[in-house]
Parts: structure tokens; C-alpha cells; sequence
């Protein structure tokens, strides 16, 4: 069976990390997203809203398993028996940086192979933070998430909301 692992923290998940999961389990007999517990970041959600959302976005997908974690990805993968740890890619900025990251990985862990999916076109622009950026001064986020997962972006945001006040 391949297994793979697409792993990111998913602070929220957008329709761009939808569509490389959508894809990748049409490549792989299982995928598995792991979302990174990270206590040097600050999310927005917390894991287990993390987690649930990213379930509720892959629930028609019967081969996709959700999961967080910690420490080295490497080691996570072979906790699951995965064979491909999967990357998305938006622009040749995000390449170098997971390129890195790939063959840091292929160090540690010569049994592990990287996948880079490019992004649709449609999301090549778009990142969690761009969606909670644009969320945080009231904008619209319809094009950006899942109808219900944008509505919990925006229910965090009611009564934060930054923007222009009119005042100079």
C-alpha cells in the first residue's frame, strides 16, 4: 500500500490545500494529513479545530486519514508507514525553501521520497495567512475556504475586525 503524508498547520485550511488533497488521493492508496503542533507559532485555531475542520473538508474522501503531530515529519511518516511525504507549490519562492526541507528529509530519512503537486492556478495566490489577513479587516473570504470553514475564520474575527475607521 503507498501511503503518503501531506503535512502543514493548516491555520485554516483553504481550498488550495483542498485541491492537492483531493489530488494526492487520487495518486495514493492513503493520505494522511498531519497537522503540525508547532509551539513556536501561534495559531489562530487551536490543533483540535485544526484537525476537525480539515476532517470535515475531507469527509467524501474515504482514503484520507487526519492526524497531528510533533517533532521531526520523518518520524511521523514512519510511525504511519508512508512511503511520500506530498508538497504543494504556488510559486518558485515556496521551491527553494521545500526543496531544502526535501533533502534535509532525504537525509535523515533515505526510505522517504518528496512529492511536489503544483497548485491549481485558481489558488496559486492564496495562503492561510492571506485568507486570515483579508478575514481580520472584514473582506471576503468566500473564494478563498469551504462556506463552513470560512464562517468559523470570520466567527473569530467578529469584534476584531481592523478596518478603516474613517479617522485621520
Amino acid at each position: 500500500m503507498k501511503t503518503a503524508i501531506y503535512p502543514g498547520s493548516f491555520d485554516p485550511v483553504t481550498l488550495g490545500h483542498v485541491d492537492i488533497i483531493e489530488r494526492s488521493a487520487k495518486i495514493f492508496d492513503k493520505v494522511i494529513v498531519g497537522v503540525l503542533r508547532n509551539s513556536a507559532k501561534s495559531p489562530l485555531f487551536s490543533e483540535e479545530e485544526r484537525v476537525n475542520m480539515l476532517k470535515y473538508v475531507t469527509r467524501d474522501i474515504p482514503n484520507v486519514e487526519v492526524l497531528s503531530f510533533d517533532g521531526l515529519l520523518v518520524d511521523f511518516a514512519r510511525i504511519n508507514g508512508a512511503n511520500v511525504i506530498i508538497r504543494g507549490l504556488r510559486a518558485v519562492t515556496d521551491f527553494e525553501y521545500e526543496l531544502q526541507l526535501a533533502q534535509m528529509n532525504r537525509v535523515i530519512a533515505p526510505e522517504l521520497d518528496t512529492l511536489f503537486l503544483t497548485t491549481n492556478l485558481k489558488y496559486a495566490y492564496l495562503s492561510s495567512s492571506t485568507a486570515k489577513e483579508v478575514a481580520m479587516y472584514g473582506g471576503d473570504i468566500s473564494a478563498f475556504l469551504d462556506p463552513e470553514i470560512a464562517k468559523k475564520v470570520r466567527d473569530k474575527f467578529r469584534g476584531k475586525i481592523l478596518g478603516y475607521q474613517g479617522k485621520r
